[in-house]
């Protein structure tokens, strides 16, 4: 179990990279962290607390995980999968998926969720979207207490089967009633809308080709009496696209549009394929974007128009995107795969180190409705990453603080809510050893019932 300390004074980090509103980059600076908040960024910080040497660290925010389905991380690599197009790794996942239990859900959850935190995430949201043999948001909820990341799981789901037109096999829809029935029952129970929280929750049908509009529009008005917030996946690829205007006429902005799904209390996985209309009305609208570069690129759905987005003032970070379509959850690689495809796209100046890592920080908390996260400033909450760049992957580096470009992918320390989660790279909250061994046990019964 993690101990909230009263004080932590992290001490003469050789840089600060703040992501404030002035992005404001300290040398030879600390920060003190008082219950769970930041008190103090600068030189000559004292405490009675504990101190923390980060003499050989950039010292970053947290990163933020904008959109993962953690539930997959049991379905990495699967033969058939790895080299199909969306709907066809869809088509080859579902019978696996169908065999869950609570047990592989918290499993997965779990080990993603320590992934993440290895590489720096504190703050990580998820899109579950199917419940099968009992499974409940709940159990992603446990594993992420244990692992003490700060949590967005949002109550997905899909109601249109095979049987109905739709991707997903019946055995894995749901009545759309009880969709919505549990939706609030978990809102209730889990959701905390006050500053600092730990966990909120949102509303997440999966995708317009696995759920009606009817529920679509049933959702965001349950979403906003509730006054949480909506996700799902959008215009990921030109399967998708064509999907949407065979189905319903339209391009797949337009579809989100006339259903309510705009507004700042909205975000949308992928959106590869959004047009120039489409961001413009994501800007107006304040809606935002969990880009997925490495998801995108394994999936050979495209590259985001990210820079447009941007430049438009859309709202956008990053996400690690399902486990089984990564197949890692790693953000500061994320973040350095955001850069170079933009980069690759537009040129060697679309994209700079730092800006890649405003996305994977500050970016994202601003997608996910957290102005409490994502800076190093006094008031904000203490989740805070220290890198150490006295390794050999900084090396030769003249700009240490330029990570994504050369730096380390995994972290040194994490914080989170000023609590310790990794300490000299090791997770402190759970066995990992044990944790491994247990999902090791689930995948090969998992292989021996396929």
């Amino acid at each position: 179990m993690i101990v909230r300390s009263g004080e932590i004074l992290i001490k003469n980090a050789q840089t600060v990279l703040t992501m404030d509103d002035e992005r404001s980059e300290l040398t030879g600076s600390d920060v003190l962290i008082r219950d769970g908040v930041i008190a103090d960024v600068g030189p000559g910080l004292v405490t009675t607390g504990e101190v923390v040497s980060a003499e050989s660290c950039v010292v970053t925010p947290g990163l933020v995980n904008t959109h993962h389905h953690l539930f997959q991380t049991l379905t990495r690599a699967v033969p058939k999968a790895q080299d199909a197009l969306l709907f066809g790794w869809l088509k080859t996942l579902y019978p696996i998926w169908a065999k869950f239990g609570p047990e592989e859900i918290y499993s997965s959850a779990q080990i993603g969720l320590a992934e993440l935190a290895l590489s720096g995430c504190s703050l990580s949201s998820d899109h579950l979207y199917l419940f099968p043999n009992g499974a409940r948001l709940d159990d992603t909820i446990a594993a992420a207490q244990d692992i003490g990341l700060r949590f967005h799981p949002t109550r997905g789901a899909m109601s249109i089967g095979e049987s109905a037109g739709g991707l997903p096999p019946d055995a894995l829809v749901e009545d759309e009633n009880t969709i919505l029935q549990d939706s609030v029952r978990v809102i209730d129970a889990f959701h905390d809308a006050r500053e600092g929280a730990m966990v909120r929750v949102g509303i997440a049908p999966c995708s317009p080709f696995s759920v009606t509009r009817d529920l679509m529009r049933e959702a965001a008005i349950l979403a906003r009496d509730k006054r949480v917030m909506l996700h799902t996946h959008l215009a990921e690829n030109d399967e998708d696209v064509a999907y949407s205007i065979e189905k319903f006429g339209c391009k797949p902005g337009q579809y989100a549009e006339d259903l309510g799904w705009v507004g700042q209390d909205v975000w949308h996985a992928h959106c590869v394929k959004l047009d120039g209309q489409d961001i413009d009305l994501f800007a107006k609208t304040k809606t935002g974007v969990a880009h997925c570069p490495c998801s995108n690129c394994r999936l050979g759905s495209g590259i985001a128009p990210v820079r447009s987005m941007r430049d438009a003032g859309v709202r956008v970070g990053l996400g690690v995107d399902g486990s089984a379509s990564n197949d890692t959850s790693n953000l500061m690689a994320e973040a350095r795969q955001a850069m170079m495809l933009q980069r690759v796209s537009l040129g060697a100046d679309a994209m700079s180190a730092r800006e890649a890592l405003e996305v994977a920080t500050r970016g994202g908390a601003e997608v996910l409705g957290r102005s409490d996260c994502g800076q190093i400033a006094v008031g904000k909450r203490a989740d805070i990453a220290l890198w150490d760049v006295s390794g050999i992957e900084s090396a030769g580096s003249w700009d240490p603080a330029a990570l994504v470009l050369a730096g380390p992918q995994k972290v040194r320390d994490l914080f989170v809510e000023g609590r310790q989660v990794v300490k000299q790279g090791c997770l402190l909250t759970v066995n990992l050893p044990l944790a491994l061994e247990r999902q090791t046990k689930l995948v090969g019964a998992l292989l021996e019932s396929v």
